[in-house]
């Protein structure tokens, strides 16, 4: 019990799997009719995408600073000597920021890394902070290999509906009119500190097929290395029949890669929109 791994709910780990059991998670806060709920406690994701489907006012939150110290006080009285905590982005969310400013106190026991992801490739972060916590790394050599390689990761995410983009000032309200009217879906990429349009496709189908394309080229880059490939969608699992058709995909794209399925998580999803589809490409360290 040298070096506990802390990440926030951001990550999509909620102890569903048993490695899981490792981790310790900082749920992020959802606001539903001014009040708050938390990210796999009492807001599963079936019933966060079943409201937000009903147009129900849905907004995240980063986590208090309460609760981060709360959980860091918890992790060192159990005896842990330091601790190493991945945040989501910094450039998405200022968490990484207060938690930093937190650590400061904490003189070097804490270590905060920005490791520029979140979802499925900051998944990825804490499984390869784990193998080195395993193979001995200190927690400042940890953070410093998260950071060094925060960018051997890509998210492509394509939308179904433009009105949450238009709620989120991304695109204007004249724009999503018009997108809706010829069929357009949007294709976005998630890459270090922001998120950025990619292509504009017409139809559902058409927009998966391209993302697929997006994501072979961007799996050249990782040639001859290990990689995780995720794909994630805005619901609980993958039951759906949209669900089901996307895995298929996938799986015919990459043939003889273990494929993972995660729900979008809360600060994806509340963004971009009930059967919004998604998938993610990192390099693992270990």
């Amino acid at each position: 019990m040298t070096v506990a791994i802390v990440t926030d709910s951001n990550s999509g780990i909620l102890g569903n799997e048993e490695w899981e059991k490792e981790v310790y998670v900082i749920p992020m806060p959802v606001i539903l009719d001014g009040r708050t709920y938390y990210e796999g406690q009492d807001m599963p994701h079936e019933q966060f995408y079943k409201l937000l489907a009903e147009h129900k006012p849905i907004s995240t939150s980063q986590p208090a600073p309460a609760d981060i110290l709360e959980t860091w006080e918890r992790i060192l009285y159990l005896g842990y000597e330091k601790i190493v905590y991945i945040p989501m982005s910094s450039g998405l969310s200022g968490s990484c920021q207060t938690a930093r400013m937190l650590a400061d106190e904490y003189g070097g026991r804490v270590q905060v890394v920005d490791n520029h992801r979140i979802s499925v490739t900051q998944k990825q972060s804490v499984k390869d902070a784990l193998w080195l916590a395993e193979k001995g790394c200190t927690a400042e050599e940890i953070r410093e290999e998260l950071e060094k390689t925060a960018y051997d990761s890509i998210i492509y995410v394509g939308v179904e509906t433009l009105e949450y983009l238009k709620k989120g000032g991304r695109i204007t309200p004249a724009a999503a009119a018009m997108g809706t009217l010829l069929n357009l879906k949007p294709l976005l990429t998630i890459q270090g500190e922001k998120v950025d349009a990619y292509a504009k496709v017409r139809g559902s189908r058409a927009c998966k097929k391209r993302l697929i394309e997006a994501m072979q080229k961007s799996a050249d880059r990782f040639r001859e290395q290990k990689i995780e490939i995720s794909v994630g969608a805005a619901s609980s699992f993958p039951d759906r029949e949209g669900d089901l058709e996307w895995m298929g995909m996938v799986k015919e794209a990459f043939p003889g890669e273990e494929i993972h399925y995660d729900p979008l998580t809360f600060s994806i999803g509340c963004h971009v929109g009930p059967g919004a589809f998604g998938m993610g490409i990192s390099r693992k360290i270990g």
